[in-house]
């Protein structure tokens, strides 16, 4: 992991080879690891996300010949090239859709054309909103070379619709949110509906904890089917509900009218969801230990894997580990079926519970996890 001051010139230099020109500037947005609130973004819910340290930088200049050129140091350096008027839903696709659904999004700015080069440190498909950090770090490019009128609530529902109507994955708001709108040192507390946001401090150093992320190594993608599966169940079961969102529905109690065993499933995991994101910032923002956060985090593990299905072996493998090795609580994050989970632990326990995940996974054949203490960091910006 890079610094900004390390980063920007890797990046500008290799863009100057790729392109022949320098770039007009480098900026870099984080991924996010959440600390409580999983799907519930597209049910108009709370969520509770921090930036990571790790970012994409995103080394951008305009063209004038009206053509989009893409190109990743992740991706082996091939480019990805065509003209602005040939951007359409699915085209370019893989890793390409991303940038370009963010340069079609401004394409009556960009008829000149734009040409792009990425460079990431974000663990990619371990559920830390990789694709996110790419949408919004070119999102953020894009609006100071050519829309500087755009705000950062503009430039989330611009990245936004990037992944949702270019790449076709169903994601809410949460994750470009988190990338934009998140500052160092806190959690951001965000309403989902009102697309109210606050600031939650969050110095787990001061307490003598730690935030581990644990990436299990196992990768998902948002544009795979189960994660649009649950967002269409959790309409359905507001639907049959006659709510606009279950965002709506106050507690368990409401769910009565749910006869379907897999809707109430689902809908319960969003309403006692919301629930522990509430929780996790009274106990923040009050005078309580922050170790008391641990078992909200456990329980909504039981809940995504038990009501939301979406957990796997290693995940649950993880947080079993963590817990039984002296985790105040644990819990997978991101959109399910793969990735990460967080653990929340005592700092002069964290390498016992670290080692004793790591000799889970071994004994249960598992490929070996990459561990990781989380650092609440500053949001999307300019660095070069």
């Amino acid at each position: 992991m890079r610094t900004d001051a390390e980063a920007a010139p890797i990046a500008a230099e290799a863009f100057t080879d790729r392109f022949g020109t320098a770039p007009e500037g480098v900026w870099a947005a984080p991924g996010r690891v959440n600390v409580i609130g999983e799907h519930t973004d597209y049910n108009d819910g709370f969520v509770l996300p921090v930036a990571l340290p790790h970012t994409t930088r995103a080394a951008v200049a305009r063209r004038t010949d009206g053509r989009v050129a893409l190109a990743s140091l992740q991706g082996g350096g091939a480019l990805v090239e065509l003209a602005v008027d040939e951007l359409t839903p699915g085209r370019p696709d893989g890793w390409a859709g991303y940038p370009a659904g963010v340069v079609e999004g401004l394409r009556d700015r960009l008829a000149g054309g734009v040409s792009v080069l990425v460079d990431t440190d974000v663990p990619v498909g371990a559920g830390l909103s990789s694709s996110a950090a790419l949408t919004c770090s070119v999102a953020l490019a894009l609006s100071d070379l050519v829309a500087p009128e755009l705000g950062r609530t503009d430039l989330v529902e611009l990245a936004r619709r990037s992944e949702n109507d270019f790449v076709g994955a169903p994601t809410g708001i949460l994750d470009q949110s988190a990338s934009l709108l998140c500052t160092a040192g806190n959690a951001l507390f965000l309403d989902t509906r009102e697309r109210r946001t606050d600031q939650v401090p969050l110095d787990l150093a001061a307490a003598g904890l730690e935030l581990l992320v644990v990436d299990t190594g196992t990768s998902h993608t948002h544009a795979d089917g189960g994660y649009g599966d649950r967002r269409r169940e959790c309409e359905e079961a507001a639907a049959r509900l006659g709510v606009p969102a279950l965002r709506d529905i106050a507690d368990v109690a409401g769910l009565a009218g749910l006869d379907d065993d897999v809707l109430l499933r689902r809908a319960r995991h969003i309403v006692t969801e919301n629930a522990r994101v509430l929780e996790v910032v009274r106990i923040l923002r009050g005078s309580a230990d922050p170790r008391d956060i641990g078992p909200v985090l456990t329980e909504g593990h039981v809940s995504l894997r038990d009501d939301f299905q979406i957990s796997t072996v290693e995940l649950d493998a993880c947080v079993d580990a963590a817990v039984g090795a002296g985790a105040h609580g644990a819990r997978m994050v991101g959109g399910g079926f793969g990735g990460s989970a967080v653990v929340l632990v005592d700092r002069d326990r964290a390498d016992a519970v670290a080692e004793a995940v790591r000799t889970r996974f071994a004994r249960e054949g598992f490929a070996a996890p990459r561990t990781f203490d989380v650092v609440p960091s500053a949001g999307a910006r300019r660095i070069a």
